[in-house]
């Protein structure tokens, strides 16, 4: 038995280029999705059979996404992204459950070990993947939070030098105030590179761990008993692919919310309340 090592393990090379067991996992996923696609631009007007079910699939997931934009608008600009990495994570995580895969390959030397070189693993067990959704995902929260809001108001959610200018005109308490949010808007900004690390340790180690405790399972038992282990990886490969896409998805619609005006609306409006005389 052979413990699948945290580094995904490259079998050939592309122009001096290593490509990995994870990658072509990958790369299937990509594949199978190209041909969906193909499949259905060739969509009937009056749908019947397999096109009825893949709109029964898309119009449940933009019913799902509008529930946390709270309009339509956003949620079809947020669905390409948050249903592709929705069903994309989701696909590569159960191809990663198909018989050989992280169990069928070759021996070779692998970080000058001689160890079990797989053909196939599942793509989210290779961490050079899921950093580079995550960063993808926060990365798009912030094009959408520049295209909505606009280069000022979006920048001075972590920078807020505007505001302690306008706070000079409110007396010494606001400039505090203002002082104290500009430094709680460079701590944000930490936050954002935190939220990259979350979100691709997360599924890195779900998933990763997801293929040393099957690989384990096969080495004690050959038949049955990795069974019950296997249907639960399903399980978490279904929710790993959700958790990472409702998370991006809420990164793209805090980006795209206007949280300064609506106080600064609020307040107007709780003080014409206050001003007005009582009856």
């Amino acid at each position: 038995m052979i413990i699948p090592p945290a580094a995904a393990e490259p079998i050939f090379e592309i122009g001096g280029i290593a490509i990995t067991n994870a990658l072509v996992n990958g790369w299937i996923a990509v594949a199978f999705f190209a041909i969906l696609a193909l499949a259905l631009g060739r969509m009937q007007m009056i749908p019947r059979g397999f096109q009825n079910f893949m709109e029964v699939i898309v119009d449940f997931l933009l019913k799902e996404i509008q529930k946390v934009t709270g309009d339509e608008k956003r949620a079809r600009a947020f669905f390409p992204i948050v249903a592709g990495i929705f069903l994309f994570l989701l696909f590569s995580n159960w191809l990663g459950q198909l018989p050989g895969t992280g169990t069928i390959g070759v021996y070779g030397v692998h970080h000058g070990e001689v160890a079990l070189l797989p053909l196939l693993r599942p793509a989210a067990s290779d961490l050079n993947l899921t950093i580079a959704m995550a960063a993808f995902a926060v990365l798009a929260s912030h094009l959408f939070g520049l295209r909505a809001l606009g280069f000022v108001s979006h920048v001075s959610k972590f920078i807020n030098i505007r505001g302690i200018f306008q706070a000079f005109k409110k007396g010494p308490i606001a400039v505090l105030v203002a002082i104290v949010e500009f430094g709680i808007g460079l701590i944000e900004l930490v936050g954002e590179v935190a939220k990259v690390m979350s979100l691709s340790l997360r599924l890195f180690g779900n998933i990763f761990a997801g293929e040393v405790l099957i690989t384990v399972m096969l080495g004690l038992f050959s038949f049955i008993v990795p069974i019950p282990f296997m249907l639960l990886e399903l399980l978490v490969g279904a929710v790993q692919a959700t958790v990472f896409a409702m998370l991006t998805l809420a990164y793209l619609t805090v980006a795209t919310d206007e949280h300064g005006h609506e106080e600064e609306h609020a307040d107007d409006h709780a003080s014409e309340h206050a001003t007005e005389p009582a009856h």
